[in-house]
């Protein structure tokens, strides 16, 4: 299959090259970017030196009708929903990294993007390809929404809880945590090497756009519609992110108790890995790879449990599962080019 990848300038698309290297059915045959048209991808990227790539394109649609089968956009929001339906009108497949058809409800997606939504045709077609919880839905499916990374890490967490009746969708708080390379490549004050070195912040209280993500999904879980808390935080390192998910238990449990549960819920996904009893995940043990680990620790005293989640935000957060919806797209096994072992320390 020829894949093109718009977008590929940006940390998503780098890594969508960087994996899509070692695919035995995939070969990246355009990497597109409107503001590096016409140079060599290792240019700007010389860790990419040893892998062939044309020069970079520009985005020209019907250039890349000529040359892929499925296009990746790894494009801001706003963008990907001009691009989609050219290249799903002629005939190509699209895995959309953006936020753009995540929000199902074009009113949602208006209040937390500000931005005018969608065609919501557009939107109704697009799978939501959470791999280990929707993967059933995006087979044979041309058009697939890339969740965000936040929501990756924090609905593979709960999603089980809720749909097992364990704990009480009301009661959810998420504090998380994530890495610089979430925000993206471009440069701005916030990501400035002297304001996030040895330093630790909240930003987009109650204002993250991941919030409706997490409680759509949530939502299909509990057969109800969801509220909750989430609270994302900056921590000073490049890659990872950690969620620790609190909620109130509806009856007494145990660790173990959720630990059978989760590996039940995950039996034959290749990359949730649960954590035994008495051990939590940390982000450098999943470190550029398409792993999710979970942990749990029930608190008897309180009667709440907490649920610790951790992923590469580039990887399983963007492009690693992108290729894995790639995969159970064409029905291939779906660890096809993302067999990689956590690189550590």
């Amino acid at each position: 299959m020829r894949a093109a990848i718009v977008g590929s300038t940006g940390y998503g698309g780098v890594e969508l090259i960087r994996l899509l290297a070692s695919h035995p059915q995939v070969t990246v045959t355009s990497v597109i970017s409107s503001s590096a048209a016409g140079t060599p991808i290792a240019e700007g990227f010389p860790h990419l030196t040893e892998i062939r790539t044309d020069l970079l394109d520009g985005v020209d649609p019907e250039l890349i009708r000529s040359k892929a089968d499925v296009v990746f956009l790894a494009t801001p929001h706003g963008v990907s929903m001009k691009l989609a339906p050219q290249f799903l009108a002629a005939g190509l497949k699209v895995i959309d990294l953006s936020g753009d058809y995540r929000l199902k409800d074009g009113e949602s997606y208006r209040e937390w993007y500000k931005h005018e939504p969608a065609v919501q045709a557009d939107v109704d077609n697009a799978i939501y390809g959470l791999c280990e919880v929707f993967g059933s839905e995006v087979a044979d499916k041309s058009f697939i929404s890339n969740p965000g990374c936040y929501a990756t890490t924090a609905a593979l967490a709960l999603y089980p809880a809720v749909q097992a009746g364990w704990i009480d969708p009301d009661s959810i708080i998420i504090d998380a945590k994530s890495g610089v390379s979430g925000a993206g490549r471009g440069l701005s004050l916030g990501n400035h090497f002297s304001e996030i070195n040895e330093n630790f912040k909240t930003y987009k209280v109650n204002k993250h756009q991941h919030t409706p993500e997490i409680e759509q999904t949530l939502s299909r879980a509990a057969g109800r519609p969801v509220t909750l808390t989430f609270t994302p935080h900056l921590v000073p390192m490049t890659r990872g992110i950690m969620c620790s998910s609190y909620a109130k238990l509806t009856e007494k449990r145990t660790d173990a108790d959720f630990v059978e549960l989760y590996r039940k819920f995950y039996e034959g996904r290749p990359f949730v890995r649960v954590r035994p009893v008495g051990q939590w995940p940390a982000t450098k043990e999943v470190w550029g790879s398409n792993y999710c680990d979970i942990g749990f620790s029930v608190d008897s005293r309180t009667g709440r449990v907490t649920v610790f989640s951790v992923i590469d935000n580039l990887v399983k957060g963007a492009a690693g599962q992108a290729i894995q919806n790639l995969n159970l797209m064409m029905g291939w096994d779906e660890t096809w080019g993302l067999r990689f072992t956590p690189a550590y320390p």
